[in-house]
């Protein structure tokens, strides 16, 4: 990737799913622990919920389904899941940290843009050493979380960078959704747990990290 300090490009990477596998995780914890100790009766679909953040999962749940517990206990519950899977079980996307360093010696600035509270993306960077120009959470902005824009709109005003400027990487509808109407360039990440998720509104979808980073070259250097 050629150096060039002043490219106004950057590049914007979902946590959950892309830079670690944890959705394998997730499609297995939800359905099997959280979901039952939260509701009564049926469960949602889980691509109803991923890429939401944890707190908005629970409103969701209470508005739609019959929840049997508070929020506080389902917050709980949740986080004690999220920290297992973080600091023991989880993945890093194949060549990520030696991709965002050359991102960034080419004047492309890279941001985690993720639904997790600072918590649990803390524990992933410090466990895997990532170093990213910018890490935001939903739990950051004054706003509503994926499926809107919100969260990379505040993220694209954080690097300097106009939307149609960045590229966004996200593996659930939510996500793909939240970039689309951000007015930002987005590549779904298909890994296995989401191979049957709708993610026809994205701009590419690629099926390997090896294709995910030469996507990710290729739209940097343009």
């Amino acid at each position: 990737m050629a150096d060039s300090a002043d490219s106004n490009r950057a590049v914007f990477f979902d946590m959950d799913g892309v830079i670690v596998d944890s959705e394998r995780y997730w499609r297995t914890e939800q359905p099997e622990r959280i979901f039952p100790a939260t509701l009564a009766g049926e469960h949602p679909d889980l691509d109803e919920t991923t890429g939401m953040n944890y707190r908005e999962i629970y409103d969701h749940l209470d508005e739609q389904y019959e929840t049997k517990i508070s929020k506080e206990e389902y917050i709980e519950i949740f986080d004690a899941v999220a920290r297992e899977i973080y600091s023991e079980r989880v993945s890093l996307l194949d060549g990520f940290q030696a991709l965002v360093d050359d991102l960034q010696t080419a004047g492309v600035p890279v941001a985690i843009v993720t639904s997790a509270p600072p918590a649990w993306h803390g524990i992933v960077t410090e466990r895997f050493d990532i170093d990213v120009d910018e890490t935001i959470s939903a739990e950051d902005i004054d706003g509503d979380g994926k499926p809107a824009p919100d969260i990379y709109q505040y993220a694209s005003e954080e690097v300097d960078r106009e939307p149609e400027e960045c590229l966004v990487i996200e593996d659930s509808k939510n996500g793909v959704e939240a970039g689309k109407n951000a007015g930002m360039t987005v590549i779904a990440y298909r890994s296995g747990p989401n191979d049957d998720t709708d993610l026809s509104a994205a701009d590419v979808i690629v099926e390997s990290a090896t294709e995910l980073r030469t996507e990710i070259r290729s739209w940097a250097e343009a």
